[in-house]
C-alpha cells in the first residue's frame, strides 16, 4: 500500500515498511511531494546493506522501516534476530547530522553488547574499506588465492574471524550415492568461516564487481551478489594483505526507557509506555495545528542529553535494572507470555 502524507507540505510524514517495496513506495511519495525519491531509495538500500553485510554481529535483518517527511528528512529503524541467543536488536538511523554511511553512522543500536564484531561501518575501518575496494576492483584471483591457501592449511574449522568463533560446525550429513535432491545444511552458528565461502561463487561475484568498477565502498556494497560472505572474505584478505583491521567493539547497548517484551532488561512499564505515546501523539497533533512548541522541547531535551552524555555519571547498569524491576508492578510491568 502506498503511504499517504497527511497534513500537506511542511508537516507530512510517510512510513514505509517491507524493504523490497520501499523504492516503489518512495517513487509515489516523490511524485506527490517533489522530493528526490531516487536518492531516498538509494539511502534505504544502503542502510539495509550496511546493517546486513558491513556490520556482522550475528543478528540477521528481518525488518526495515523507513520514515520520510515532505522535506526529505528521513529515519530508519531496522531489526535483526539472533536465533541462538533468542534475542533481537534494533538499528536506528537519522538523516539529520548524518555525515556519511561509514563514519560510525548509527544514531543508536539497541540490544545486548556481544563484544568484538566485524564492523566496516566503524570510522576506524577506513583502511579495511579502502583495501577491500582495491581488491574488488582488481583481478579476483589474488583474493581467491589467499582464501584458498588458508583453506588448504588442513584446519577445516578455520574461522575467518577468530574472535567470533563459537562451537565447531556440525558434521556434514552423508548422502547416499547418486542422491541429487537439493538441500540446505546450515550450522547452528552465525559467524562466517573460511569453509562457508564458495570460492567459485566468490570468484564470479568479484569478477562482476571488478568489471563494473565500483567507485567507493558504498557502490561496492550495492553491487548485486555482494553480501555478508563476500564482504567478510574481502575484509579477511584485506587484513592479511594490508594489515587493515575490520573488527571493533560492538556499539550496541540495551534500551532502558521501556524495557523489553521478554522482560529483559526489565518488563515493559505500561504506564510509562502509555505516557510516552501520549506525549508524542499530542506533540504531532499540535504540530499539525501549527504549534511546534512541544516537538521543539523534545528536540532540545535530546540535544541536552547528548551534550551531557560524556560528562554525567550515575548508578551502574545492574543497579538501574534492579531498581526498575523492583518498581515493575507499580508501573504496570508486562512481558509476553511464552
Amino acid at each position: 500500500m502506498v503511504p499517504v502524507l497527511r497534513g500537506g507540505h511542511g508537516d507530512g510524514l510517510a512510513f514505509l515498511g517491507h524493504h523490497h517495496e520501499t523504492p516503489a513506495e518512495l517513487a509515489a511519495v516523490g511524485e506527490a511531494t517533489g522530493i528526490d525519491a531516487q536518492a531516498l531509495a538509494t539511502s534505504s538500500r544502503l542502510v539495509a546493506k550496511v546493517d546486513g553485510a558491513a556490520v556482522q554481529d550475528g543478528f540477521g535483518l528481518y525488518l526495515h522501516a523507513f520514515f520520510v517527511s515532505v522535506e526529505g528528512a528521513w529515519c530508519v529503524v531496522q531489526q535483526g534476530m539472533n536465533e541462538s541467543l533468542r534475542e533481537a536488536r534494533r538499528y536506528h538511523w537519522q538523516s539529520e547530522s548524518l555525515n556519511g554511511f561509514f563514519d560510525s553512522p548509527h544514531s543508536g543500536i539497541e540490544g545486548r553488547n556481544v563484544g568484538v564484531i566485524v564492523n566496516l561501518a566503524d570510522a576506524r575501518a577506513q583502511r579495511s574499506r579502502l583495501a577491500a575496494l582495491e581488491l574488488a576492483r582488481a583481478n579476483p584471483d589474488r583474493t581467491v588465492g589467499v582464501l584458498r591457501r588458508w583453506r588448504e592449511l588442513g584446519n577445516l574449522a578455520l574461522p575467518l574471524f577468530p574472535e567470533l568463533e563459537a562451537a565447531l560446525p556440525e558434521p556434514e550429513a552423508v548422502l547416499p550415492a547418486g542422491h541429487l535432491e537439493p538441500h540446505l545444511d546450515l550450522p547452528h552458528r552465525h559467524e562466517i568461516r573460511a569453509t562457508d565461502v564458495s570460492l567459485r561463487r566468490l570468484h564470479a561475484t568479484l569478477a562482476a564487481a571488478a568489471e563494473r568498477g565500483p567507485r567507493d565502498f558504498a557502490e561496492l556494497l550495492l553491487q548485486p551478489g555482494v553480501g555478508a560472505r563476500t564482504v567478510a572474505a574481502l575484509a579477511f584478505v584485506a587484513e592479511i594483505v594490508h594489515g587493515a583491521p575490520s573488527r571493533f567493539s560492538d556499539p550496541a547497548r540495551f534500551a532502558l526507557a521501556h524495557g523489553g517484551k521478554d522482560a529483559h532488561p526489565f518488563p515493559v512499564p505500561l504506564k510509562v509506555y502509555d505516557a510516552t505515546l501520549g506525549v508524542l501523539k499530542r506533540a504531532v497533533e499540535r504540530a499539525h495545528l501549527g504549534s511546534s512548541e512541544t516537538l521543539g522541547a523534545l528536540r532540545r531535551l535530546d540535544e541536552q542529553a547528548r551534550l551531557l552524555e560524556a560528562r554525567t555519571s550515575g548508578p551502574s547498569f545492574e543497579a538501574h535494572v534492579t531498581a526498575e524491576r523492583s518498581q515493575s508492578d507499580f508501573y504496570g510491568g508486562r512481558r509476553v507470555s511464552h
